[in-house]
């Protein structure tokens, strides 16, 4: 793991450690002011441990689910008002559903959830003002310096234009190199003409300069490499292009990779017997977990779509597509059906953000993922896992081959239910939006890792949470 990495992820534990400080002493103040309002409150200090200690833990792994501490978090300070208040919110159901329902001896007392929640709201609120508008309790961002301000370089400033896009370093300026392409470079940065010589650590070290992110065009007979050598011994990170923006986007660009970044860069790991079976263990076990509270909503889904226009037309309430699967082998995917029965006469189509084709039922079934429940049993035959690239169409693939860069690549792995793509990247309607995912295909497939699925199943939760899927 890098310097920057550590850093970043010191940060998100640090942030994690303080909010469940402050939770535990708003479940504390919180007593004293339900003693205040009711003198019969008789809690004694065993049992308002429990509850401070109980509720924390509900917070904080509420907070986990939501995206909260995550370390790549792209979102405005409302939108992390409406994760804490979830957060919390959760916290409420489940310890109202312990104290009166599995632990009835335990009960709380009347005001001590609502007096708790409420300050606890307003206390994370105020904390993360402080840490991501002022950057206090050591949480500052990294400071970083690019050297190239040409077609290469423009790209953080293309993709990376918002604030929230920003929020783990500072980016001091742009270094214009000899060679860079300064037609299609750097427009509305600060550029820094400083040259990397044998001054440069000076200039490196007068504006606390930690990493130094290499985005040149032209790299031979451009980079002094005994200066960024020197740079490097004196503990100041230097990161290529593509794995900077790799670390702070969580995808690899596509169009800037060349052969030997993927040779010698860490990840794609091969797959082997042991870890395929294992990976077939728990994806069935999980989807068997999933399938026992889900069924009531899949057999009620099924009643509404006949209902709706299944009866009518006499069409299946199921969809089932030939799709494209780990190493290119051929799959029949099964789904609600959430379109109108004659939705491709004319031949397959691209699914769009506003699709017509779509029905009544079929819009809130895709807002929520409740169509994609029929592929638990792609899951059992072993053709898909619970997290993966979405699987495409052979039509579509045989297109997106032809005209995308390595996006065969994205077949090394099992297709999935749910994937880094679909909690970056929602729409897929076009090559231009296919190329976008599989910059977050890619990214999965060098780095899928049981920590990286438990990730983006617990920021799956947010997407059924708030109604952000399609």
């Amino acid at each position: 793991m890098s310097l920057t990495n550590k850093k970043q992820v010191r940060r998100s534990n640090l942030l994690m450690i303080l909010e469940a400080t402050l939770v535990a002493y708003i479940g504390y103040v919180a007593n004293g002011v339900v003693n205040a309002i009711t003198p019969e409150n008789n809690v004694t200090y065993s049992e308002l441990v429990l509850n401070v200690c109980l509720f924390t833990f509900l917070v904080i792994l509420s907070a986990m689910s939501v995206g909260l501490y995550e370390i790549k978090l792209r979102e405005t300070f409302r939108g992390i008002i409406r994760r804490i208040f979830v957060s919390v919110a959760l916290s409420y159901f489940v310890m109202e559903l312990l104290s009166n329902v599995i632990l009835p001896g335990h009960a709380l007392h009347k005001f001590y959830l609502p007096v708790t929640s409420g300050l606890a709201i307003i206390s994370l609120v105020i904390l993360r003002y402080f840490t991501n508008k002022l950057g206090v309790f050591g949480l500052g961002r990294t400071r970083i310096i690019v050297v190239g301000a040409g077609e290469r370089a423009s790209i953080i400033e293309k993709r990376m234009r918002r604030e929230v896009d920003r929020v783990g370093f500072e980016l001091v300026g742009f270094i214009p190199i000899p060679g860079d392409n300064r037609e299609e470079g750097i427009r509305n940065e600060k550029l820094i003409h400083v040259k990397i010589d044998e001054n440069f650590r000076n200039f490196i070290a007068e504006n606390d300069i930690e990493e130094i992110v290499i985005a040149c065009d032209q790299r031979r007979g451009t980079l002094p490499i005994d200066v960024l050598f020197d740079c490097r011994l004196r503990g100041v990170e230097v990161t290529d292009l593509l794995d900077f923006m790799e670390r702070e986007t969580g995808q690899i660009v596509v169009n800037l990779i060349y052969p030997s970044w993927v040779i010698y860069s860490n990840g794609f790991q091969s797959q082997n017997y042991l870890r395929d079976g294992v990976d077939y263990a728990l994806n069935a076990f999980l989807a068997l977990i999933v399938l026992f509270f889900a069924w009531p909503f899949m057999a009620l889904t099924a009643l509404i779509i006949y209902f709706d226009d299944g009866r009518r037309t006499n069409t299946s309430v199921f969809y089932k597509q030939e799709r494209v699967g780990l190493n290119g082998k051929l799959f029949n995917i099964i789904k609600f059906r959430s379109m109108r029965p004659d939705a491709e006469k004319d031949g397959a189509k691209w699914a769009s953000k506003s699709d017509d084709r779509v029905t009544r039922i079929g819009h809130f079934i895709r807002k929520y993922r409740i169509d994609e429940l029929p592929q638990l049993l792609n899951v059992f035959r072993g053709e898909m896992a619970f997290i993966g690239p979405r699987p495409e169409r052979p039509e579509f693939v045989e297109q997106l081959i032809r005209e995308i860069p390595y996006y065969n690549q994205r077949h090394n792995v099992k297709p999935g239910l749910a994937g880094w793509a679909q909690l970056n990247y929602p729409y897929g309607a076009s090559v231009e939006d296919s190329m976008e995912k599989l910059k977050f295909d890619l990214y999965y497939v060098k780095h899928q890792s049981l920590l990286l699925d438990m990730l983006i199943l617990i920021r799956t939760v947010e997407v059924v949470l708030f109604g952000k899927g399609r």
